[in-house]
This record gives C-alpha cells, sequence and structure tokens, in this order.
C-alpha cells in the first residue's frame, strides 16, 4: 500500500473542496493554497512519492497543472477533461499517465469504442480510469461531471472486471465524504481490495492514521490510498512528512 499525493485544481489554484459541491458557479472550499502547484509537485519529487494525480476541476487550470508535470516529470498522473485531442500534450509534458472519467460515458452508460479509442492513443499502461461514486438506494454508482451526474454504471465487481482490460489503473474518490474528514466509506475500499484486477487508489474521507489502517485492512494492502484535506500541507494536522516516509 502506497500513499498516492494529490494537486486539486480549481479556478486556477490548488485546493482542497468537499466533494458533490463542484458547479459552474465555485465550489465549498475547505482550502486554498497560497503555493501554486509546482511546489507542490517538487515537493512529492523530492519525498519520491510517485503516482501521485493531479486533478483540474473545471476550465482555467491547464497551465498550473502544466507547470507541476514539468517540476515533477514521469512522477504525476494528470486528469480533468482529458480527451484523446489533449492526452498527448499532457503526456509530452511529463504526465506519467492521464486519468479519465466523463469522456468514456456517454448517456450514463460506457462507451467502449471511446474507452477503445483513448487506449489507443494513450496505451494501456498510461491510461487511468477514475470511477468515483456516490450512494444512491444503497448501491455505488459511477458519477461524472465534477461528481455531480450520475450514470447508470454501478460500482462493482463485474464493473472492476469488465473495465480492467482497458486500463493500468483504477482511482476511486468516495465523493460523498470528499474533503469532509468523516472517514472512509468502507464499502468502497473493501471492493477494491476483493474485486480489482488492477492497481488501485482509494480516495475520499481519511482523517488520521485509523483510516489509514482501515483501507490497508479492508483493502487487504493491495489498495493504495490519497490523502487531502486532513493533511498540514492543506490545513489539517496530519503530518505530510510522516506519511511520506513510511508510504513512499
Amino acid at each position: 500500500m502506497r500513499f498516492r499525493p494529490c494537486i486539486d485544481l480549481h479556478q486556477g489554484k490548488v485546493k482542497q473542496i468537499i466533494g458533490g459541491t463542484l458547479s459552474d458557479d465555485g465550489a465549498q472550499e475547505n482550502f486554498v493554497s497560497p503555493r501554486d502547484a509546482a511546489w507542490y509537485a517538487d515537493l512529492y519529487k523530492r519525498y519520491r512519492l510517485a503516482g501521485g494525480h493531479v486533478i483540474m476541476l473545471g476550465p482555467g487550470n491547464t497551465e498550473e497543472a502544466l507547470k507541476a508535470l514539468k517540476a515533477y516529470p514521469g512522477g504525476l498522473q494528470v486528469g480533468g477533461g482529458i480527451d484523446p485531442e489533449n492526452a498527448g500534450m499532457f503526456l509530452d509534458a511529463g504526465a506519467m499517465g492521464v486519468i479519465v472519467t466523463s469522456w468514456v460515458f456517454r448517456e450514463g452508460r460506457i462507451d467502449f469504442e471511446r474507452l477503445e479509442a483513448m487506449k489507443k492513443k494513450v496505451g494501456r499502461e498510461r491510461l487511468i480510469l477514475d470511477l468515483s461514486c456516490r450512494l444512491k438506494d444503497g448501491s455505488y454508482w459511477i458519477v461524472t461531471d465534477r461528481w455531480s451526474r450520475f450514470t447508470l454504471t454501478p460500482l462493482n465487481a463485474e464493473t472492476l472486471e469488465q473495465l480492467g482490460d482497458s486500463c493500468g489503473e483504477f482511482l476511486v474518490h468516495a465523493a460523498d465524504v470528499e474533503g469532509k474528514q468523516q472517514g472512509i466509506e468502507d464499502p468502497v475500499a473493501a471492493l477494491l481490495g476483493e474485486a480489482s484486477p488492477v492497481p488501485a487508489t482509494y480516495a475520499g474521507g481519511i482523517r488520521n492514521l485509523e483510516d489509514i489502517d482501515l483501507v490497508r485492512s479492508l483493502g487487504k494492502g493491495r489498495v493504495d490510498f490519497t490523502v487531502g484535506s486532513a493533511l498540514d500541507i492543506f490545513g489539517g494536522s496530519l503530518p505530510f512528512s510522516s506519511l511520506a516516509a513510511e508510504y513512499a
């Protein structure tokens, strides 16, 4: 199990927001950093934390994302509005992989032609599928469009198996608890540990070391994790340096 750091970009700034509150008008913010994306990328590089993700939450973030990739070439994945037309630009700029969600869904369902086109464009190993989810009617469903739109695709073992041949990794934000520091979504971490056929990263709700231990247990030691708002570098109390040293 590894610590995968993050750089969430909103309106051109590094922020931590509450998942599900994103809209064209803004978002509910936990933290707005005075530092730019390159500062965080350089920090992750110095601690040798590979495989972190830069997420562009809406328009106006491309410049900052490219700065981060330049600061840590070959060390970061990038996502948010990625499609076959712009994926090559980010890879050429130094991204180790591209994270895709909305582009591979159409009318709420997986568009396998689009998925295949993306895989051919970037290669399977450099394609990360973001299967972020929210709870509805007792089940978890993949959400798109800044975690605001429910698809018709459940997050379950069958979906993971179906998509595993098309990508190198899964990234799964439990969007209902993203940014709230209220604890993890146990069923999501357990599902990834039990059923993911490719490396998977869980994100959402981690507030303390006990939550990280719970991800380890539920994920059977094979699910990586992301911490955002709880970290001291994002205004929280969990020491980034300690996590980086233990879980690099």
